[in-house]
């Protein structure tokens, strides 16, 4: 089976990431909206209360200059030489022509001080009027867009539906005019046209890797794989007068369309180390059997590796107690003191504390962990990122989080910005 490059593969994320509600141009349609409305919700605020105070300073620009007037008016109409005996005998001081020279000089500076805080507050006015009407049109803009977007992933939805079917009959030119839209380069609609046009098998095996790598049904390609082989081979087995559930019935349709499926099965369970030794009859409700060996010589070579990993690692400056049960039967499960070594020696140079390991043990045994932590560095996270969220090792295989950058990075975000408890 042809295998896909890494550049296809990359093509089919992005593709596969627009095709869903999870998109990344509809995520940033939808975040761009909210920011939209937010900043006319906000403008609308700032205009009413712009509005208030040019209001105000406005009068009182007036009542100033009005009542500036009259008292200059009358302060000059007063002779202090009329009123001395009783000004002197009440000891008031009150000189109106000094108070007049004062109002006369001063009144002037006070008026133009309001005058330019009102024509500042007109600026502003204008420009918060601006950002309003911009936010108002953007939100009508992005409205039109999504559902221009909306309508775009619905198509690019049929156009995988059917090449996937195998009944492709659509022209180069529909492809790459849709994708056009999606601000794909000339490169990657042709690639993404030929992908459609001359489906391979490969195609059919990302496509199924992705739908058995829903989050929310909490299965492993692998175990997804498994059911449906299992299913398969019940299938198989059932008269053909017998009932047969829907569910069973699907598997066997699917099957039949795709017989392509049958190679990836096996090529899956191969590479996962899983073999079929026997499946049971329904009465059994399907389960796997698988051969134990429990002969005396396997139980003491189970003592001598359990022996063997207390001392690698407390040698290895861990603490053997702080592992929980489950943690150590894992370790044996997946006993490799090489591979233990590499990694802890790994996480030693990149100055990782080695105390991640107790909570999460998986990373000791993780065949990718040297090739995740370069990926990582070389985004620019640094040791005390891994040590706050070193759950990001276990989540993601190096495909993954080599995915969940690459969206990130669609997205416009900067991987190395966005806090790792965010991937």
């Amino acid at each position: 089976m042809k295998a896909l490059s890494n550049d296809v593969r990359s093509l089919l994320d992005k593709l596969y990431n627009l095709r869903g509600e999870d998109s990344v141009i509809l995520a940033k349609m939808n975040k761009e909206r909210e920011e939209a409305i937010e900043t006319q919700e906000r403008t609308k605020n700032e205009k009413e209360s712009l509005l208030k105070e040019i209001d105000s300073l406005t009068k009182e620009e007036q009542t100033l200059a009005e009542e500036g007037d009259k008292l200059i008016s009358v302060l000059s109409s007063i002779n202090r030489d009329d009123f001395a005996n009783v000004l002197d005998r009440l000891g008031i001081d009150f000189n109106p022509e000094l108070i007049n020279e004062k109002v006369s000089k001063m009144l002037p500076d006070t008026i133009s001080k309001v005058a330019d805080e009102n024509k500042k507050a007109s600026e502003k006015l204008e420009n918060v009027e601006a950002e309003m009407n911009n936010a108002i049109t953007l939100v009508e803009e992005l409205g039109i867009r999504k559902d221009e977007a909306l309508q775009a992933q619905a198509k690019l939805n049929e156009y995988f539906d059917l090449a996937l079917a195998g009944n492709i009959n659509i022209t180069r030119d529909a492809i790459t005019g849709l994708l056009e839209k999606f601000d794909f380069s000339e490169n990657e609609q042709r690639e993404a046209a030929k992908l459609l046009m001359f489906p391979e098998d490969a195609l059919y095996e990302y496509d199924a890797s992705y739908k058995s790598g829903d989050k929310s049904s909490g299965k492993t390609i692998t175990e997804v794989l498994v059911e449906a082989k299992k299913e398969s081979a019940i299938n198989n087995e059932i008269n053909e007068d017998g009932k047969k559930d829907d569910a069973v019935k699907e598997v066997k349709e699917s099957s039949e369309q795709k017989p392509v499926l049958e190679e990836i099965f096996n090529k899956v369970l191969k590479e996962n180390s899983i073999e079929l030794n026997e499946i049971v009859d329904s009465n059994n409700n399907g389960v796997f059997d698988s051969h134990v060996d429990s002969d005396e010589s396997s139980e003491n070579s189970g003592k001598n590796e359990k022996k063997l990993l207390d001392e690698f690692l407390t040698t290895n400056g861990l603490d053997c107690s702080k592992f929980a049960n489950e943690a150590k039967e894992k370790m044996l499960i997946n006993y490799d003191l090489e591979l233990f070594k590499k990694n802890i020696d790994a996480l030693k140079s990149k100055d990782i504390n080695l105390d991640i390991l107790y909570d999460n043990v998986m990373i000791i045994f993780d065949k990718e962990l040297c090739d995740k932590l370069e990926k990582l560095f070389a985004i620019g996270k640094v040791a005390k990122d891994i040590n706050l969220v070193p759950g990001v090792l276990v989540k993601y295989d190096l495909q993954g989080l080599n995915n969940t950058i690459n969206i990130l990075q669609i997205s416009g975000l900067d991987p190395r910005k966005v806090p790792l408890m965010a991937y």
